[in-house]
C-alpha cells in the first residue's frame, strides 16, 4: 500500500458511478415528461375544443 493508494477505493468508484448513473436516469426521466406532457395537454385540449362544438 502507497501513500496515496485510498484516492479511488472502491468504496468511492462505486458511490460514483451510482451518483453518475441516478443522475443519468433523472435526467432521462426529466426528459420524457417534458416531451409527454405538451402532447397530452394538446390532445385534452383539442378534445374539449370537439366536445364544446358538439
Amino acid at each position: 500500500m502507497g501513500r496515496h493508494d485510498n484516492r479511488l477505493s472502491m468504496k468511492m468508484r462505486r458511490r460514483k458511478s451510482q451518483k453518475k448513473l441516478k443522475a443519468r436516469l433523472k435526467r432521462k426521466s426529466a426528459e420524457k415528461r417534458v416531451t409527454k406532457a405538451p402532447a397530452a395537454a394538446g390532445k385534452a385540449r383539442a378534445s374539449k375544443k370537439a366536445a364544446a362544438k358538439e
